[in-house]
């Protein structure tokens, strides 16, 4: 099979056997998206090599001890706990200590014609939910898993900063928690896709009017700089929730948040049950997000397509 991978810290389209782990199911993917957490991992985030890619759709070819999935189509929950440990046994293995992440941590991903993963980890996709759709569940289940944090309500003064993938998400999954969100970015036509939704677009050049009036503050920015515009956006006794991930390691101001008693909230992963569920009710529509799709052949040349400012989701289709 194919696969798109990470190999001493470079960036190519490999030829692998196809994956035969005994106790897990085999998936040949269909769709898989690419994150800007793919883009960090060619950078050396994370310091992963091998297979990358976390966002996916597929078709169940085999799986051990679970017939009935034999066929379904698919998503699955990227992280794969040890089974054995507090955590993991109140079902919830997103920060398990012993945990592997498809595509960035200690497990091959799905930017490839097939994958692993546990059964347990996989959910059908309802019918009414297309490809183009269900390949956002990850992103999507992420974004909304902020709520799963962060007590939001509809009187809630939210701002989101970045404009990006992630941005866009999370602003569209808390507007339908609140009616007041607004999201900073720096590209008229990201943002106009926002304001179809009734969320507020500024084109961010670090207005001071906009300063300290904000509830809750999401950095989505996958920029350094995003988290001191978040002190600056934040209101007194305010909440920063921490959504991107980049190589490198940020400066920022500690003194502001003890001296206004800021909450500071490290998000990563969310559910991807209320995700689907967000799809399939039709509450969320996430295809003008979509810039361009590539066949996994091209998967190196669409890896430097995502990376090009103004683009949105790029998808691979392994054909």
């Amino acid at each position: 099979m194919k696969a798109l991978r990470v190999e001493s810290g470079k960036l190519r389209l490999a030829e692998l056997s196809i994956p035969a782990a005994a106790d897990e199911a085999l998936i040949r993917v269909t769709r898989s998206g690419i994150c800007n957490t793919d883009l960090e991992i060619v950078r050396g985030y994370a310091g992963f090599e091998g297979t990358i890619g976390h966002e996916f759709v597929g078709v169940v070819e085999r799986a051990d001890g679970f017939p009935e999935m034999v066929g379904k189509r698919v998503v699955g929950e990227i992280n794969v706990g040890c089974g054995e440990c507090e955590l993991c046994r109140k079902d919830d293995p997103r920060h398990c200590p012993s945990r592997t992440v498809l595509g960035i941590k200690g497990r091959d991903g799905a930017h490839a014609e097939f994958l692993n993963l546990p059964a347990r980890n996989l959910i059908e996709v309802p019918d009414l939910i297309s490809d183009e759709q269900a390949v956002f569940t990850e992103p999507l289940a992420a974004a909304f898993g902020i709520t799963e944090q962060v007590k939001i309500e509809n009187a809630t003064n939210i701002a989101v900063i970045g404009d990006g993938k992630l941005g866009l998400l999370c602003a569209m999954t808390l507007r339908l928690r609140s009616n007041n969100v607004t999201l900073f970015g720096r590209h008229a036509s990201k943002l106009a896709i926002a304001e179809k939704r009734g969320i507020e677009g500024v084109v961010d050049v670090g207005a001071s009017d906009m300063n300290r009036r904000f509830d809750v503050v999401v950095e989505a920015s996958g920029s350094e700089t995003g988290f001191a515009r978040a002190l600056d956006l934040v209101k007194t006794r305010g909440k920063i929730v921490l959504k991107s991930t980049f190589h490198g390691k940020p400066q920022w101001e500690a003194w502001r948040v003890v001296v206004d008693e800021i909450t500071i909230v490290g998000s990563r992963c969310g559910r991807f049950k209320p995700a689907i569920d967000l799809l399939a009710e039709g509450k969320l529509d996430v295809t003008d997000m979509i810039s361009e799709e590539f066949r996994l052949d091209d998967g190196v040349k669409a890896m430097a397509a995502a990376a090009e400012k103004g683009i949105l989701k790029v998808l691979l289709s392994m054909g």
